[in-house]
């Protein structure tokens, strides 16, 4: 026979939720409760369950909320400085993953605060409807003319209690399906650049696969904008019989690509009901109004901004090593120590990135490997053959003094128009950043301000040139 399991219960009001099991013949439940029902969806008791347990949702909104907008807060800061500082030293893969994060925490966050203020004013209605019941118009003492607009016009508090019920059970929900959506078009763009990559690599050669790539990257922008045209239609290339065949198949694939089959209930439930579909399309210009705002900036100069790189006329503190906040403040391309410097050396720091390692191929062709290790790759190796071979063979030593003397061999600093031959070598500056770090003389330099460049040789057309990557000013003091 099927009775329920009661290893587990969830208990709601008067209601007993437990999972059912079959129990042997013979054996007896140790706890009876004629309120325990199954979790089949069919059953008039389930539904019962149901109803009830909507009712006191509230509390496990506003529970959840808390938490979420704490563990956000707390993980927005470093996926912040993750950005940054992979933006500064150009890692393309991290600044993308550390971004889409960003982008859901800030998502969430507006969301779910807007719906702690919103369940905060429902609950202070409540209470005050438990003081002063609802409104008596008559009380008031208004002109008629007043009166019935009032009356028309804000109702019954009652109804305005309703009202922001509805605001709130929807927006907590809404906030999550946001994720969602915001993920499918994250993996269709995804969808895009791996096609782009792995079939239209012009190193591949196959003319074959680079016409599949092209093909797969014009159906999955032509999807995309159906799709769109389908989800702003609410559905409107579903409903003519004909149109809905030929847009089912481009339907079906985007449910995968977007895994939309998996909050599929929750996009229908909206749209069947009036006030989802109203509520939805309230917050799509209201969130375009917040993204505009929130690009909005005051200049006061009309040739003058905080965000200028480091010249003869402009010094930005991203390039002074004592400067650098504490978060998401990195150096950028290079640094000195301090803007004023008394000590009797000038100490430079270069930040590593992928093109410094592609400069150097391209002048030392010896150094660079049969296969590019550098990019996304996991630290689990299931076999020898994963080793570099660089390292494997025992040359590691003599290849990494081959790769500094070719970066010593292009590079060189520049103090005014004095250059000096910079003695680069691997290090790490106190943010963490990896780089070349090398120290100049400055004794015989004069007080006052000076500029240091930091140059490098370039190929292009087959000519090579000395071009300035940063200039730095700083002011040079000898301590009394």
């Amino acid at each position: 026979m099927l009775k329920c399991n009661y290893d587990f219960r969830l208990k709601i009001g008067n209601w007993v939720y437990c999972k059912e099991t079959t129990i042997p013949e013979g054996l007896t439940p140790l706890v009876q409760s004629k309120n325990c029902m199954s979790n089949n969806y069919k059953d008039p008791a389930f539904k019962q369950w149901l109803d009830k347990l909507q009712q006191e949702s509230w509390q496990l909104e506003l529970i959840i909320s808390g938490f979420a907008i704490y563990g956000l807060f707390v993980a927005f800061g470093p996926l912040l400085e993750m950005a940054t500082a992979a933006q500064n030293d150009q890692m393309i893969y991290k600044f993308i993953a550390s971004s889409i994060g960003m982008i859901a925490c800030s998502i969430l966050l507006f969301n779910l605060l807007l719906h702690v203020i919103l369940r905060g004013l429902w609950i202070g209605a409540l209470g005050l409807r438990y003081v002063s019941g609802d409104i008596e118009y008559d009380k008031l003492k208004y002109s008629k003319k007043f009166t019935n607009y009032l009356e028309k016009r804000v109702g019954s508090f009652d109804k305005y209690i309703a009202t922001l019920e509805d605001y709130c059970s929807v927006l907590f929900a809404i906030s999550f399906l946001l994720i969602f959506y915001f993920l499918g078009i994250v993996l269709s763009c995804l969808c895009i650049v791996l096609c782009a990559v792995f079939l239209m690599d012009d190193e591949i050669g196959s003319q074959f696969l680079n016409v599949l790539g092209t093909g797969l990257v014009l159906f999955i922008m032509l999807g995309m904008l159906i799709t769109l045209i389908d989800f702003v239609g609410q559905g409107i290339l579903k409903k003519n019989k004909w149109v809905s065949k030929v847009y089912f198949p481009i339907y079906w694939v985007f449910s995968f690509l977007t895994l939309s089959f998996l909050y599929r209930p929750l996009v229908y439930n909206f749209l069947d009901n009036r006030f989802g579909k109203r509520l939805v399309f309230t917050l799509i210009p209201f969130y375009t109004g917040i993204i505009i705002l929130a690009s909005l900036e005051y200049k006061t100069s009309n040739y003058f901004t905080g965000e200028e790189n480091s010249s003869d006329y402009f010094s930005n503190s991203r390039n002074y090593e004592d400067q650098l906040n504490d978060g998401d403040d990195f150096v950028r391309v290079a640094s000195v120590q301090s803007k004023v410097i008394s000590d009797p050396y000038v100490q430079v720091f270069v930040v590593y990135t992928e093109n410094v390692e592609n400069h150097i191929f391209n002048f030392n062709k010896a150094l660079e490997p049969e296969e590019d290790q550098r990019g996304m790759t996991s630290s689990i190796n299931l076999t020898s053959n994963g080793a570099n071979p660089i390292f494997v063979s025992g040359k590691r030593d003599s290849i990494r003094r081959a790769y500094l003397k070719t970066f010593n061999d292009t590079h060189e600093i520049v103090i005014d128009s004095v250059s000096y031959k910079g003695d680069f070598i691997i290090s790490t500056n106190n943010k963490g950043q990896l780089g070349f770090e090398s120290y100049i003389n400055s004794k015989t330099l004069a007080e006052g301000k000076h500029l240091l460049k930091v140059r490098r040789l370039r190929i292009r057309k087959q000519d090579t040139t000395m071009i300035t990557r940063v200039s730095i000013p700083f002011w040079y003091f000898k301590n009394p």
